[in-house]
């Protein structure tokens, strides 16, 4: 692999925040900051920031491309490697898909979550992609199937999701009860007798949690909680090693993690739209709190990078700190110690960043470039 060599660029370095330096990527790596770059191909990053690639911890976007409307699905590797092109348009060069197991059929069924894991391991991706399990509580009918999957390690991150009671609460509702029903591609009256069943599987749910942390644990995946409504309920999952906290309902818990040394996840739409769509916390009064110390794509890729500069506008956070929410963080928080900053020795996964059109101008991902833009195009020198 030849280097690739950026020059004129303002670097957002792991020890001296930003300089003016040159970056070369050589063999997928960061060769040491100012090093000279050997023949290859360059870029021309004057006026630009160079940063290292975004780390998204927690994203479903994907689902809009499987099923853009209620009951309407495509193809399984259509809908990825559309996604993988909006992952790296939008600089995220690693990408954990925030799939459900549910018991609801259909988008979240089993069946789907089969389907996505072989079309993930069918080809070679660009994009990091990887699994986050999102484990709804009451699914016991799929648990034999999440525990081979992490023993197989096709998971890469677990988290523990209960929206079974909020389910059964709206689905009286006709409004409400028709939006899960069209999502299951279900009759409502069949709907809602599935439902009944499920809710039969309460006095199991403790039990199946159990296991599914203890398989985590032996398969050393990182794992996280979803929306945790108190602090009882983090110390509960922080009991069986969950020590992410993702979406707290409640600011205390989300506080108690953090004073534990843990990590919390906010949404970057929360970020960018100025509040949450559910009349949420702030994600952005939470980070600047030390509340929230990442953030995640969570329905919206295009709002990541956009996040990072809408937190320094609002003059508590520079770009440098920002962007740790949405790389080196996450990247930590996930186990992935070969990425996040950019540093000697550490995958070559960079974004070139338009500071005032806030625009994804080029990334690279494992040191060969994987998007660019027209603007791009212009910058780059295949030598």
């Amino acid at each position: 692999m030849t280097d690739i060599h950026i020059t004129g660029g303002q670097v957002l370095t792991a020890t001296e925040g930003f300089a003016a330096t040159d970056v070369v990527a050589r063999d997928g790596l960061i060769a040491p900051i100012g090093e000279a770059a050997g023949p290859g191909p360059a870029f021309d990053a004057t006026g630009l920031l160079v940063l290292p690639g975004i780390v998204d911890i927690h994203g479903d976007a994907f689902e809009r491309q499987l099923q853009p409307r209620p009951g309407v699905n495509f193809p399984v590797d259509l809908a990825l490697r559309d996604t993988e092109r909006q992952l790296l348009a939008n600089g995220i060069t690693t990408a954990f898909h925030g799939i459900t197991l549910s018991w609801e059929p259909g988008l979240r069924g089993a069946a789907g979550w089969t389907a996505l894991l072989a079309a993930l391991a069918a080809e070679t991706w660009t994009c990091d992609m990887r699994v986050h399990l999102r484990w709804e509580a009451y699914n016991l009918d799929a648990l034999d199937t999440a525990l081979a999957d992490i023993a197989a390690g096709r998971v890469h991150l677990l988290a523990f999701n209960d929206h079974t009671p909020s389910i059964l609460k709206k689905l009286p509702d006709p409004v409400e009860g028709a939006k899960y029903a069209g999502r299951a591609g279900m009759k409502m009256d069949a709907f809602m007798a599935l439902a009944d069943r499920v809710a039969a599987h309460a006095p199991a749910v403790a039990a199946a949690r159990d296991r599914l942390a203890a398989a985590a644990r032996a398969a050393c995946l990182p794992m996280a909680s979803h929306d945790d409504d108190s602090v009882a309920t983090r110390t509960l999952f922080r009991g069986l090693g969950a020590a992410i906290c993702e979406f707290p309902v409640d600011e205390a818990a989300g506080r108690d993690a953090r004073a534990k040394g843990e990590h919390v996840v906010m949404g970057c739409p929360n970020v960018v739209r100025g509040g949450s769509h559910l009349n949420w916390a702030s994600a952005a009064v939470m980070a600047e709190a030390g509340v929230c110390d990442i953030l995640a794509s969570d329905y919206y890729y295009p709002a990541m990078a956009r996040a990072a500069f809408v937190l320094a506008d609002r003059g508590i956070f520079d770009i440098s700190r920002s962007w740790d929410l949405i790389s080196k963080n996450p990247a930590a928080a996930a186990g992935l110690t070969d990425r996040g900053t950019i540093e000697a020795g550490r995958r070559a996964d960079l974004v070139l960043v338009d500071p005032v059109a806030r625009a994804v101008v080029a990334t690279i991902v494992g040191g060969r470039v994987a998007h660019m833009t027209a603007e791009g195009g212009r910058r780059f020198a295949r030598g």
